[in-house]
């Protein structure tokens, strides 16, 4: 049962930041003429200590660049985590 607790508090804490990577790499999708170039990469871990994801996403256009990282965590002492996003449109 603690493992399905944490699971589900991992979700629901990694949830923003899983729309937020699938939201940045599509953000300019049909919005710009040009190329464009993104990255995306998540790892996730459930076991005996705990569950937790971290993620990282870039996205770069001719006229913007933006960028999110991230990650959360949940064990025996709790939940932890942080998220940084910033980005510029020229």
């Amino acid at each position: 049962m603690r493992a399905v607790k944490r699971v589900l508090a991992v979700t629901a804490l990694a949830a923003p930041l899983v729309i937020g990577c699938a939201g940045l790499a599509s953000a300019h999708e049909g919005a710009h003429e040009g190329p464009e170039a993104h990255f995306a990469q998540a790892q996730f871990i459930a076991n005996e200590e705990g569950a937790g994801e971290a993620g990282v996403a870039s996205v770069v256009s001719p006229n913007s660049v933006d960028h999110i990282a991230g990650w959360v965590f949940a064990g025996d002492e709790g939940v932890s985590g942080s998220f940084t996003d910033s980005g510029a449109d020229f």
